[in-house]
């Protein structure tokens, strides 16, 4: 579950520089759910993985709260459209 999640946060991390692109921002609109899936997977992991070997879940759950924080403020900031 930890490498799964760390994975989905890559793909969050690399579709959100995407969608900084002008006229591309309406990405943010699915990629804060796809973050969120992440999340939970990554959510998972730590409950259902040994302590020494959380790093990997712990890593994606960050990865895609910060995705799915700056997604957020980029769609506060453009008022939801761009």
């Amino acid at each position: 579950m930890g490498l799964i999640s760390l994975i989905w946060g890559i793909v969050a991390l690399l579709w959100m520089m995407v969608a900084f692109i002008p006229l591309l921002g309406w990405g943010n609109w699915f990629l804060i759910p796809f973050a969120a899936v992440g999340a939970i997977i990554a959510a998972i992991g730590l409950l259902f993985t040994h302590e020494a070997k959380r790093g990997r879940a712990k890593t994606g759950l960050i990865l895609n709260a910060i995705v799915i924080i700056v997604g957020v403020f980029r769609l506060s900031i453009g008022g939801g459209f761009i």
